[in-house]
């Protein structure tokens, strides 16, 4: 969850094109200054797979590190790579996520999503004003740390 709360536990993003496994892992292992592997070997656990959808990339970080920060680190892997990363916000909206862009802006948005087979197709992003539907859908965008941006 995008909270900055450097706690370790399972991260889950998106990206907004479609990356070599290998290459997202280098990039995050780039952010965490730390060995970063596929399921099934030793360190920072890490499966990247895809779908359709917007952000056909799909990453999934296993026990991730103490002492970093979420966002931080998603904001550093959509830098090296020069691509979008979506990842949960502080709320409990499901329709709102954190876009980390390749310039490192962090910004409040909401997703359509559609749960497949292949996993969770992400589209159609779009700012959180706090007056957009999505805002009325689920608690919380006034009370996230990302504040909704003028509508």
């Amino acid at each position: 969850m995008a909270d900055g709360d450097p706690t370790p536990g399972l991260w889950s993003w998106s990206i907004g094109n479609r990356i070599d496994p290998d290459r997202v892992r280098g990039a995050l292992a780039g952010a965490l200054e730390r060995s970063v592997v596929p399921l099934g070997h030793q360190g920072v656990l890490c499966d990247v797979y895809h779908v359709g959808g917007d952000f056909p990339t799909l990453v999934d970080v296993f026990v991730a590190p103490a002492g970093f920060a979420e966002a931080t680190c998603a904001s550093a892997v959509s830098v090296r790579l020069g691509e979008a990363v979506l990842l949960p916000d502080d709320t409990l909206n499901p329709t709102r996520y954190v876009l980390a862009e390749p310039d490192g802006t962090l910004r409040p948005v909401h997703v359509d999503e559609v749960e497949t087979d292949d996993g969770p197709e992400r589209r159609h992003v779009r700012p959180c004003t706090g007056v957009d539907p999505a805002c009325s859908l689920g608690p919380g965008c006034g009370s996230s740390h990302f504040k909704p941006a003028a509508g």
